[in-house]
Parts: structure tokens; sequence; C-alpha cells
């Protein structure tokens, strides 16, 4: 986990999407509004990208961002440094694959600037029974040296792909939560996610509804004090290849049960026209904020495009734009429901 220690700014918050470190998400991120920035605290899955490079170029103003490195790549300690040098403090994400070697650099890590990290349990393969959970999380927190009180535990259900996953990861989330509370965590947060990794079967020219599940379990677990993460407006499964796939123009809009997927090849070949009739499609909407574009960036980015055909963006733009509006509904629902009985109506 890094924070990014601008001058007023928290480093808690109630809403930690696992984001992938690109253009798109960052920009989302460089560009939230002050209170929103305070609530959400994004993990990045970094497999190899730059992502100092990523973090000068557009500084995220959230009051935390973790970061969860892949295995393979160098010690987290000289990316620490690096980050730091950035004023950005990271608190490194420990995994049950790590080894011990790895531990310890976590653990070194997390010295450098604030003593704190994240642990990513992912119990349908790391923590089947309460003996191995513990046995599981003793082993990375002894690696590391560090206390369960300045640890955030991530309970990550993965990939959430039918109703039926979302009701048995219930089951199985309500079991780890009672083990869960048993231990002095810093904080405990639920996630999962459920956009399919590939858009591209989906019909073109009219949005398409795709069930938000992972909402489903967690306001469905009715736990008090247990935080809500996902995969922003992505997938948890990775698509291999597709680095050069040329898209549609695609936005993926978060509504209260579900992503409205607007992948639109309506109006010939020009980017700018497609792009145009989309965002005019969506503002028209019924799901479309009562705020409008004042509801987030990405909604007043969308707002723009749709009063004229210049501008149609880029894959990396509709990302940004679409994760924007996520953030925002995700902390508006949050907000806007005094108790976790009425969230489970919502979904």
């Amino acid at each position: 986990m890094m924070v990014f220690t601008s001058p007023g700014v928290t480093v808690d918050g109630g809403y930690r999407p696992i984001l992938r470190p690109r253009r798109g998400e960052f920009t989302a991120l460089h560009h939230l509004d002050s209170e929103a920035a305070k609530q959400v605290i994004p993990i990045v899955e970094l497999r190899g990208e730059d992502l100092p490079r990523l973090v000068k170029a557009l500084p995220p103003r959230t009051g935390a961002l973790a970061v969860d490195l892949d295995p393979f790549m160098p010690s987290p300690v000289e990316l620490a440094l690096r980050l730091d040098d950035l004023g950005v403090a990271m608190l490194p994400v420990l995994r049950a694959y790590d080894s011990d070697r790895r531990l310890s650099e976590n653990g070194l890590a997390a010295r450098v600037r604030l003593h704190r990290a994240v642990l990513r349990l992912q119990p349908h393969v790391e923590a089947t029974n309460p003996a191995a959970a513990t046995a599981t999380t003793d082993r990375l927190l002894c690696g590391a040296g560090l206390d369960h009180e300045c640890v955030d535990l991530i309970v990550d259900l993965a990939e959430t792909a039918c109703a039926a996953d979302a009701d048995r990861f219930v089951e199985q989330a309500r079991h780890v939560l009672r083990w869960a509370h048993g231990r002095p965590w810093r904080s405990i947060t639920v996630a999962a996610g459920a956009m399919p990794p590939n858009l591209d079967d989906l019909p073109a020219d009219r949005p398409v509804a795709v069930r938000r599940l992972d909402a489903r379990v967690w306001a469905r677990l009715a736990e008090p004090g247990v935080g809500y993460a996902d995969y922003g407006v992505t997938s948890p499964v990775r698509r291999l290849g597709v680095q050069h796939h040329r898209q549609l123009p695609t936005l993926r809009y978060t509504t209260d049960q579900a992503w409205w997927i607007y992948r639109w090849a309506r109006r010939g070949g020009r980017s700018d026209d497609r792009c145009y009739d989309l965002c005019r499609t969506l503002v028209r909407s019924p799901h479309w904020p009562a705020q409008g574009a004042r509801f987030s960036w990405g909604d007043a980015q969308i707002a723009q495009r749709a009063r004229t055909a210049r501008g149609a963006g880029s894959s990396a733009s509709w990302i940004g734009w679409s994760t924007s509006h996520h953030i925002a509904h995700v902390l508006y629902t949050l907000a806007r429901t005094p108790s976790r009985e009425s969230v489970v109506r919502l979904y």
C-alpha cells in the first residue's frame, strides 16, 4: 500500500477498489474531489508496470494507495524508496505465496514511511478453515515483523461470475469474518468482482446490463464495521494478449444493481461520431444521475462529449470516465444508506 501524503489528506477510507496500474484508472484517481479522496484507499495490482512514472504523471488524490507486487518483481524496498522521493509512502500488500525473503523485504518497505501494510487473503485457495487462516496469516505477519494492529485485512473472494457463486460466497465469507473478528486487525474489508473479462460478445449500439453480483455479496453479509472493496469496472480475471486490441467506444456505467455496458459501432467509422452518439444516448437514459455532470469528473466528461462530436477520447479515457463515475456511485450509495439492511434492498 502506498499513501500519497498531500497536506490535509487523511490516510483512511471506507472503499478500497482493486485497480490496474493504467492511465485510465489513475486519471480517475487524479481527478477525485477532496472529500471523495478521503474515503478511498485504492489497491493497485502491479505486474511489471512502471508505477513511479505513472504516479509522477498523474498523482492520485487519495489518502492511501495500496500496491500488490508481483512475486517476480524486484525488491519492494527499492520501489518504496523511489516513491518516497515522489512524496508517496509505500505500505506493501502481504500475500500467502510470498517467500520468507519477500516478507522480510515487505516489512522493511513498510517501515520506510508509515509502518503499515495490507494482508490480502483469498480464502477459497489460501484459508479453507480457521486453522489454515490462522497459520497463513501468522506466517505472513511474523515474516514481515508486523502486528495485527497495523495491518488492514482484505478478504478477497475474487471472481463472482453468477448468482450461485454470490450465494455460496456469502456463506463462505461469513465463516471467514467470524474468524477475522477474533483478531485485532486494523480494519477488515470484503472484496469481490463480477465484471466479465471479455465484453466483445455483448451486443453493440444498445446498453446491456451486467449484474453487480460483487456488491450483492457484500450487502447480504450484513456485517457492521466491514469495509467494501471491488475491482472497479474491470474483471478479476486478466485477459492475456489483448494489449493491441482495438475497441469500439465503450463505457461501463455503474448503477445500484448493474453496470450498463455501452459498446458503440453506430454512425460509421469515425470514432468521434460514435462516441458522441454513445454519450448522447447515455445522458438521455433513465440511469443518468439527477446530479448530471456534477456527479463526478467522469460524468462531466461524458456530458461534454454528448454536446459535441469532437474529442472521442481513447480506451484509456473510457476506462477513466467509467472508473470516476463508479467510485462516485459507490461512495454515494454508502453515504445514503443508514444501515446494511437497506443496502441489501438496493442489490
